[in-house]
């Protein structure tokens, strides 16, 4: 039992040592961090609620365009337009323009889909572009830090009287690669967040494409 004590005594008081290891380290960094690190919160807030617009975008119901078509060829029209409205997605307000334009001569329809498309495409790609800057900026910013601290360490050099301590060279290269650290791995992270949300978006404009293609299709199916 004290054995079992002593230990997680140990292992807690190492974490704390690392704990605080990071945040010097992280200090060390200089001014140079600041924008890293916002950079960083700036990411993950556009990942986190782009993820969920794109997750609620992506659900439509299987039997949604299976009630359009039969309200259709029904020729209830405000009865698919109260379908449309149920449900708060890309497709369903692509449809539902679609329905509205039902009369009309067959380009016009799908001019008015696509219209709706490219809003609604607009509105799923919105602030993805942050994240791609975000991605190419941090790293240059974090070879920005490391220039500044490399020149900082040679000034220090140079205004050393006598021989160079090895300490103090190596806490300047240490303090200056920090930031190249810090702004690779906010830079690989929001690369990847940025390309898997293109790929979601991909994945729902190809839904918007098939559901788009499939009211077409219905519009011309004979009476």
């Amino acid at each position: 039992m004290l054995l079992q004590i002593v230990t997680d005594t140990a292992v807690a008081e190492v974490t704390a040592d690392q704990a605080v290891s990071v945040w010097e380290l992280a200090k060390e960094g200089g001014l140079m961090m600041i924008p890293i690190v916002l950079s960083s919160f700036i990411a993950i807030y556009i990942f986190v609620e782009r993820m969920l617009t794109i997750n609620k975008a992506n659900t439509s119901p299987d039997a949604f365009m299976s009630k359009i078509k039969e309200l259709v060829l029904k020729g209830d029209i405000n009865g698919a337009k109260m379908v449309c409205a149920q449900f708060d997605s890309p497709i369903a307000r692509m449809i539902e323009k679609g329905v509205s334009r039902i009369g009309s001569p067959l380009k016009n329809i799908e001019a008015s889909i696509e219209n709706v498309a490219k809003i609604e495409l607009f509105k799923l790609e919105k602030n993805l572009s942050i994240v791609a800057t975000i991605s190419g900026a941090a790293p240059m910013m974090g070879f920005l830090g490391t220039v500044i601290g490399m020149v900082q360490a040679f000034i220090a050099i140079a205004q050393e009287e006598g021989s160079v301590s090895p300490k103090l060279l190596s806490s300047g290269i240490y303090t200056a690669m920090v930031t190249t650290v810090a702004g690779l791995i906010v830079g690989i992270v929001a690369y990847l967040g940025y390309n898997y949300l293109v790929t979601r978006v991909s994945k729902v404009v190809h839904k918007m494409e098939y559901s788009s293609i499939d009211f077409i299709d219905l519009l011309q199916e004979p009476k």
